[in-house]
């Protein structure tokens, strides 16, 4: 191997390191991915890839009207009516009420896409409904915790999404139908395996006098027997969902796509819950902001160190591995993304520099990039949701009151089983 490449391997050292540390992931990308090519003499294709990803056609607008509509979903409350309205029958399951919170967690998820914005919705009801059923802490926390994830796959205007899509020359409605049955079966596994673990060998569901003892810090939480559901609010954030589906199935020819449907989604909001139009106009631009700030800038740091990783050389003798192992490549896209992501707390960082270096050459050694890049991305979720350092498990634990390592020790094994589930699956 040339020294390039050894420059290489140890700048994916000290990214992890510098991940672990919570030092600014978009920073640690960029300034990686400008030295890898600065060593290679190729300096320029840094600059040339930092472009091309902020102004990518296919990404930006989508990415960014899907945030601005999920901002706007935020400030009208249509967030809190979904889920109270998905929570109305959970009140009488007993030891069911965990694997239930998941699943619905898992579908608030679709519409609210942000981990950590699913976690404070449908913590603050979900949470204390569980504890008041007798449900201990952690197990309450872990059950909603574990739904965090992948929900957001099944939404067009998942970052993911379109970017796998893209390379895999599908429309992003297609590449969703046919990731869906993978992405819900795999949430299944790793929510059965967790829920078993839950109420089979540790008998969560009947920790009553813990339970009762968390009340004070949950009850802090919405309670959703004090909260009326308006249906037209409670649809609201689903409007985009359910346009593109149509579309896509009924009128294929409309050319309906992510943004049309999430302007479409807006003024629905508008028309049903007479918010000022002057503060939903905001809300949007301004979620328009933050999904090009975060999402679009890690997309673009990713590219960039991508860039580096490719300028050395590594990308191609990794290519060169690969070809000579499918098992190597199927084994790596798993356990990479997931392990860095169990000792993060993000599996962002991962997944886009893995999809962006690698996925594009699935081809070459035996694979569809769709298959590879579902993996990786899958990968990524389920190590973030079995990491007690995730921002989605720490807000969590706070509302139940409970260890976010003690949260995480009862999602850790269905993430586990799922994953390889994952990786015999889809490559």
């Amino acid at each position: 191997m040339t020294w390039q490449i050894w420059l290489a391997i140890a700048s994916i050292i000290l990214i992890v390191i510098g991940l672990v540390k919570r030092y600014e992931t978009r920073m640690l990308l960029v300034v990686a991915g400008f030295v890898l090519c600065a060593a290679s003499e190729a300096p320029m294709k840094a600059f040339d890839s930092f472009i091309k990803g902020m102004t990518n056609v296919t990404l930006v607008p989508a990415i960014c009207t899907a945030m601005g509509f999920a901002v706007a979903v935020q400030v009208s409350k249509c967030d809190q009516h979904l889920v109270a309205a998905v929570a109305a029958p959970m009140k009488k399951l007993g030891g069911f009420l965990i694997p239930a919170a998941t699943i619905l967690t898992f579908l608030i998820n679709i519409a609210v896409m942000s981990a950590a914005g699913t976690a404070a919705t449908a913590g603050a009801t979900f949470i204390p409904l569980l504890l008041r059923a007798g449900i201990r802490p952690a197990a309450a926390a872990a059950a909603v915790g574990g739904g965090t994830m992948a929900g957001l796959l099944l939404n067009p205007g998942c970052a993911h999404d379109i970017y796998v899509a893209e390379m895999a020359k599908m429309g992003v409605m297609d590449f969703i139908i046919w990731a869906a049955p993978y992405i819900v079966g795999l949430v299944f596994i790793s929510g059965a395996v967790n829920a078993a673990i839950m109420i089979v060998k540790n008998k969560d569901h009947l920790a009553h006098e813990e339970a009762a003892a968390a009340m004070g810090q949950a009850e802090k939480a919405q309670s959703d027997e004090a909260f009326k559901v308006n249906p037209l609010k409670a649809i609201a954030p689903l409007v985009p969902l359910c346009i593109l589906l149509a579309a896509s199935i009924w009128f294929p020819k409309a050319g309906v796509g992510v943004v049309p449907a999430m302007i479409m989604g807006v003024v629905f909001i508008a028309a049903v819950t007479l918010t000022n139009p002057s503060e939903l106009s905001k809300a949007f631009f301004k979620g328009c902001g933050t999904g090009y700030a975060q999402v679009i800038g890690l997309i673009v740091a990713a590219g960039v160190f991508a860039a580096g990783l490719q300028a050395t050389g590594t990308v191609a003798a990794f290519i060169d591995l690969l070809k000579g192992s499918n098992e190597f490549a199927r084994w790596g896209a798993a356990f990479g993304p997931f392990l860095m992501a169990v000792g993060t707390g993000s599996g962002e960082a991962a997944i886009w520099a893995f999809n962006q270096a690698v996925t594009p050459e699935a081809a070459s050694f035996g694979m569809d990039p769709e298959s590879l890049g579902l993996l990786a991305i899958m990968a990524g979720q389920f190590g973030r949701t079995a990491s007690p350092l995730a921002g989605a498990i720490i807000i969590v634990a706070g509302m139940a009151g409970a260890d976010p390592f003690a949260v995480m020790k009862r999602l850790f094994p269905g993430m586990l089983v799922a994953l390889v589930a994952a990786a015999l699956v889809l490559v």
